[in-house]
């Protein structure tokens, strides 16, 4: 079981570490304590948090918590419809790329140009939004 410290698991969600730490005296995040009496986050919390983190605004947009970084731009999207997860495989074949991510206990497979996994350089391990926009949802259910 992978753990991490508090300030990466805070950096893995996107939040800061004072959050993260009022979390944890409020019970929203388990995690294990060291000998010396330490919290330790279980990469299987931070997958949970993962799954359900979504900021939605009295506008019905929803906002990314992000971090500024040299020379990337923040921008705010309309689409409701985000999950946040973990890239767990990434394939280039010629002008495509699919993307492979883990969200909670599921798994999302899209495809899309190499361009665009080159400009937001995805690697396995990354955090990443999988932003959802359709026209048509289809339901189903298994049959018994």
């Amino acid at each position: 079981m992978a753990l991490l410290t508090v300030r990466a698991a805070a950096g893995a969600l996107g939040v800061s570490y004072s959050t993260f730490k009022q979390w944890i005296f409020k019970g929203t995040v388990r995690t294990v304590r060291t000998g010396g009496g330490h919290h330790r986050v279980p990469q299987t919390e931070i997958d949970r948090l993962s799954a359900t983190q979504t900021v939605a605004t009295p506008a019905g947009t929803v906002r990314a918590r992000a971090r500024r970084v040299p020379g990337a731009a923040l921008v705010a999207i309309s689409g409701r419809n985000q999950l946040r997860g973990v890239v767990e495989e990434v394939r280039v074949d010629g002008l495509l790329a699919q993307v492979r991510m883990r969200i909670g206990d599921q798994t999302l497979t899209a495809v899309i140009t190499r361009d665009g996994v080159e400009a937001l350089r995805l690697k396995r391990g990354q955090t990443a939004l999988a932003v959802i926009k359709a026209t048509e949802v289809m339901v189903a259910r298994e049959v018994e």
